[in-house]
């Protein structure tokens, strides 16, 4: 088989080289062409250098296209995966220290919450300008297999807005079916899992092992788990008082809604400190940062490193190689994916981008019907949901009213910050990323005038309830094998320390 794959932010490690390992494992794709593009050509030179050296290691006859020209690279790709981070580590950084100032303490900010709304700001910006490339360029009726975050918001705007067919992935379900699994005492295999609702806020709606259902099993399993029960406190109390467990990792969860991180003096009663995706604040800003740093440094010693096999007991649990290959070869793959809803789960609204179920073959992507949601699930994910649309509408039009609202509506935002509070902290926001977003050039112009007038509200020296130091290099470099896994691993914090 000859088709074209392009990758989008490629200077992304993490997943730019686990993915192509994962693609180029399947024995009919050794002929495929590949194209890398990123506006960083220093990080697009080291993921090629890299990704070429494990292509031809394996014995296989393909040259990576490697260009910052994204039009080029995306010409004539059937497949386009993309992994971009608009505004890179330094808008990150915004993301949360801003916020902080208002009391808003999150962990992650990139899905949810005021850095997740901003994220999606950037994202749908560029994301709009990506699709117009594909339409032009790409192949007729590729695919868009879209792994960067906010997962709904830029999903929701290339389907919208964007005129490109896209579906959205995440590694989520699959770390909540492990944790499930090890629960009960069983193999993940073993455990059979219906998973419904939206990206990071998705519920085992029902888990069953050799025909019986089990879900009524989970809470006193996790409450009763050694590691679990102390690590997981923000997902078990859901699970007590919703009924069901969600997919998405305690830090993550923590900010999505009211409850966990609003009074600074309770956060740490709901985290915990052994890895950061537990609930540290700014953790994953942290990693990404160390991470960044360390593969630039180290880089010469990783091509000192063994390559990687392309073998398909090597391969990962990311959705996107085994889509590709089952609309290819016909295989039947299950996964679960983020689409349009259009009635698959019915009391969430047809236009919103869910997560759901689905079945891969040569005909296609196919999405069962579910049914509805128990009702406080669907409850919670319509809340997240219609701040989503308001963010994406916001995005699409430069509409600060609308991003404002966005704000309010946020379940973590609108339990710490009143609405004058809200109203400079986006102005703050829109002014400090301004170069990130060319639809609002308006609306900057007004709120810089705002700030620079004075007569602000006081805002806080504040780092967060559960801070923890960058690693400095040096630092790093007494832990080399936890260094490179924090580097190159996409899917970080699946191997998490003890907690503490």
């Amino acid at each position: 088989m000859s088709f074209k794959i392009a990758f989008i932010g490629a200077g992304s490690i993490g997943f730019t080289r686990g993915l192509l390992r994962d693609l180029l494992a399947v024995p009919e794709f050794n002929d495929v062409e590949v194209a890398f593009t990123d506006i960083n050509q220093k990080n697009l030179d080291m993921v090629t250098q890299l990704c070429q050296r494990d292509i031809d290691w394996n014995g296989l006859s393909i040259t990576i296209q490697s260009t910052v020209d994204r039009r080029e690279a995306l010409k004539g790709a059937r497949y386009i995966f993309n992994v971009v981070r608009i505004g890179g580590l330094e808008a990150f950084e915004k993301d949360i220290e801003i916020p902080l100032k208002y009391g808003v303490d999150q962990c992650v900010g990139d899905t949810l919450s005021a850095g997740g709304i901003m994220y999606g700001q950037r994202g749908i910006a560029v994301m709009l300008d990506i699709c117009k490339d594909i339409r032009e360029v790409a192949e007729k009726d590729c695919l868009l297999l879209n792994y960067a975050n906010p997962m709904a918001m830029l999903t929701w705007a290339c389907k919208k807005y964007g005129g490109v067919n896209t579906i959205g992935l995440c590694h989520g379900v699959q770390g909540g079916h492990r944790q499930i699994a090890n629960v009960l005492g069983k193999e993940k295999e073993e455990i059979d899992i219906i998973c419904a609702g939206i990206n990071h806020q998705t519920w085992y709606i029902k888990v069953g092992h050799n025909g019986e259902d089990m879900t009524g099993r989970l809470l006193k399993a996790f409450e009763n788990h050694p590691e679990y029960s102390k690590t997981e406190k923000v997902r078990i109390d859901m699970l007590r008082r919703f009924g069901y467990y969600s997919t998405e990792s305690n830090g993550h969860l923590s900010e999505y809604v009211p409850w966990y991180r609003k009074r600074p003096e309770e956060i740490k009663e709901w985290i915990d400190l052994g890895s950061w995706i537990n609930g540290e604040t700014g953790g994953y800003l942290r990693v990404c940062t160390e991470g960044r740093n360390w593969f630039e440094t180290d880089f010469p010693n990783w091509l000192k490193e063994p390559p990687l096999a392309y073998k398909l007991e090597n391969r990962g649990e990311e959705h996107g190689s085994y889509i590709v290959e089952g609309l290819e070869t016909g295989r039947v793959y299950r996964g679960h994916f983020n689409v349009v809803n259009n009635g698959v789960i019915s009391n969430l609204p047809d236009d919103a981008i869910i997560e759901a179920p689905g079945y891969v073959d040569r005909n296609g992507i196919s999405m069962p019907h579910v049914g509805e949601l128990p009702i406080g699930c669907a409850a919670v994910c319509n809340v997240s949901i219609s701040v989503q649309r308001l963010a994406v509408e916001a995005a699409v039009h430069g509409d600060d009213q609308l991003l404002r609202q966005a704000m309010m509506m946020d379940p973590l935002v609108g339990a710490v910050c009143n609405p004058k509070e809200i109203w400079q902290m986006v102005d703050e926001l829109l002014v400090e990323q301004a170069e990130w977003l060319p639809q609002y050039s308006v609306a900057i112009h007004e709120a810089k005038e705002r700030l620079e007038q004075g007569d602000l509200l006081p805002t806080k020296d504040y780092r967060g309830a559960a801070r923890l130091k960058v690693k400095t290099v040096e630092e790093m470099a007494q832990d080399r094998e936890a260094a490179n896994k924090n580097a190159s691993e996409s899917d970080k914090a699946k191997q998490r320390p003890a907690s503490r």
